[in-house]
């Protein structure tokens, strides 16, 4: 792949992660966002529908992902990167929905940090900043 496509197509993967980000509060449902955002400590969990949480957090997770296989394939070009990739992303996605899911049918009774958390990973792309640095990592060890 030559560098200028490979800079154009870094460039649309990115943007695209930013474009899932700003149009996140109108397409996902997410009543969550704000109840993280004012007083979560003092406040009990809103009612939550948790088939539509977590379908929107599904689809939202899977937009991320896609986009996430694409910036690794772009930068390193090598299958089993893409191999590895998808099958932490998706063992991470069961283990972390799961959880999730768990927690919220508990109401947070718990605490509010780890069901924060979890909420992070997935609906932000947050393993993309993980594992670009690690296979970049090992990419200057082999050699």
């Amino acid at each position: 792949m030559n560098k200028f496509l490979k800079a154009f197509l870094l460039f649309i993967s990115i943007a695209a992660l930013f474009i899932v980000r700003s149009f996140a509060a109108e397409v996902f449902y997410d009543p969550l966002i704000i109840y993280f955002k004012n007083d979560y400590l003092y406040t009990k969990i809103p009612t939550l529908d948790t088939y539509a949480l977590m379908l929107s957090y599904t689809l939202r997770y899977s937009l991320n992902a896609i986009i996430t296989l694409a910036i690794i394939y772009t930068v390193f070009e090598k299958k089993d990167h893409i191999k590895f990739t998808s099958i932490f992303l998706i063992i991470a996605f069961v283990i972390l929905s799961v959880a999730f899911t768990f927690l919220l049918n508990n109401q947070f009774k718990n605490g509010y940090l780890l069901p924060f958390y979890i909420r992070r990973f997935l609906i932000h792309p947050l393993f993309l900043l993980i594992l670009l640095p690690a296979f970049y990592f090992q990419k200057i060890n082999k050699k």
